[in-house]
């Protein structure tokens, strides 16, 4: 299965809720805290129009999704799964 790294912070309501669903459905992801990497915060201001929004999703083929539904992560990895 194809992974993805999301982009979050300790304090993100949004975060918190989307990765107990993926948890829960079993998919597997890496987590980077925008706050103690400040890589991670410029590539999530890049695909974010210069915003630190998060949850920010980034798949294998170089998309991203921000503060995305489960169905839509889902879908999305089914596509790159092909």
């Amino acid at each position: 299965m194809m992974s993805f790294t999301m982009y979050s912070t300790p304090w993100c309501g949004y975060c918190h809720r989307l990765k107990s669903q993926l948890d829960r459905e079993g998919i597997a992801f890496d987590v980077v805290d925008i706050e103690q990497d400040p890589t991670a915060a410029q590539i999530v201001e890049s695909v974010n129009n210069g915003n630190q929004t998060v949850p920010t999703l980034v798949f294998a083929d170089g998309t991203a999704q921000t503060n995305p539904s489960l169905v839509q992560v889902k879908d999305k990895l089914a596509a790159l799964a092909g």
